[in-house]
């Protein structure tokens, strides 16, 4: 997520030391990398299943550094965006591995609080980048501020290198019904992805947008807007551990799933309305702020809840491949938010397309498949 961070430098006109691109050509760049782990996470998938999660982890990291690096010494926006879009490859890698290691460590009763625990990864990590790599990019260039992805990810292949074990995994005989294709039992699966798809929409438009709607809208400095986001991302943290906690609690993951996608429709619809006016009133200001705040924690809630349930559905024979199809049905829709999101920005403004954008939590109430679960055993 950090490319989303460079989107103000690269918005910024060219006259005023920036690269002069318009928001849709800077989401575009911004989602390179996204592309990248969208193409390749069922691969691995299957290479999480048959050669395990630790041997995925390692090598989807140093292939992550790698590309990593060659995007900040490239430090032009297109030759960067096939750099990002390498170093997304790799970044595919720890999706499916680090949540198996989860579901393969934990009992059914503590797995929804400790998967809530792992999740807090994602948004911890956008906050440290919000927090640093706009003001970075700001004063010192795109190139240096792309050192503090690269460095993270360098650190954490020497941590995992210590300290992860495959988990112990059944050994699978001839015909054994657990090694079937759960897809073909229902469409409990499907649905999840499904929902899954409807509410990572709102949750990549403030993650991706909300430092340039501070910045570009309401003229605050990259250095305030980003500690802001960053805050933000430490809300989402906990709002996955309680989510998580609550899942296990109630000995349900679609259930909370649905509570959640409730709260992230009324939070955007509300958020548009306020963005809409923020220009003209300080008091509206501080409220649209408060509820970009609220919707960065609550439309990331719902995350650990179906990588969760996915995993527990599929089995440990199936669950690298079906979590890997978990993440590429939420990063074709991830992808596509930058590019669009910036032409209805441009059109429209921000309120709309925030207030557009609670539609589709919305829809996800009526695919959250919660007649379809299992008891959580």
């Amino acid at each position: 997520m950090a490319p989303s961070f460079l989107i103000p430098e690269l918005h910024r006109p060219v006259a005023a030391g920036g690269y002069g691109m318009s928001l849709a050509e800077a989401g575009l760049v911004a989602s390179a990398s996204m592309t990248g782990m969208m193409f390749t996470l069922v691969l691995w998938g299957l290479v999480v299943d048959r050669r395990g999660e630790r041997f995925a982890l390692l090598t989807g990291l140093l292939v992550t550094a790698a590309g990593g690096a060659a995007a900040a010494a490239l430090a032009e926006p297109w030759p960067m965006a096939a750099a990002l879009c390498f170093a997304g490859i790799g970044a595919a890698a720890t999706n499916s591995a680090s949540g198996r290691v989860v579901v393969g460590w934990f009992p059914p009763e503590r797995r929804g609080i400790a998967m809530g625990i792992r999740q807090t990864g994602q948004p911890l990590g956008v906050g440290l980048a919000a927090g640093t790599v706009a003001v970075i990019a700001h004063h010192h260039g795109i190139g240096p501020a792309l050192w503090v992805p690269t460095g993270a990810a360098l650190a954490i292949t020497a941590f995992v290198a210590l300290v992860v074990l495959d988990p112990p995994r059944p050994a699978a005989a001839a015909g054994d019904h657990r090694a079937v294709n759960p897809y073909r039992a229902d469409r409990y699966l499907a649905r999840v992805h499904g929902a899954s798809v409807l509410l990572v929409v709102p949750q990549f438009l403030v993650w991706t947008f909300g430092l340039t709607w501070l910045v570009a809208d309401l003229g605050w400095s990259p250095g305030v807007a980003g500690l802001v986001v960053a805050g933000t991302q430490v809300a989402g943290a906990a709002a996955r551990i309680g989510a998580g906690w609550a899942s296990d609690l109630v000995g349900s993951r679609m259930r909370p799933m649905r509570a959640v996608a409730v709260l992230a429709a009324a939070t955007m619809a509300l958020l548009g309305l306020a963005a809409a006016g923020a220009e003209d009133s300080a008091v509206v200001t501080g409220v649209a702020v408060v509820l970009l705040v609220v919707a960065s924690a609550v439309t990331v809630a719902d995350n650990g809840l179906a990588f969760t349930a996915v995993a527990e559905r599929a089995g440990p024979f199936w669950s690298g491949r079906a979590l890997g199809l978990q993440n590429t049905a939420q990063h074709l829709a991830a992808v596509a938010v930058p590019p669009i999101a910036g032409l209805t920005i441009t059109a429209w403004g921000y309120g709309a397309t925030y207030a557009l954008a609670a539609a589709l939590p919305l829809l996800a109430v009526l695919v959250v498949p919660v007649a379809g679960e299992r008891s959580v055993s």
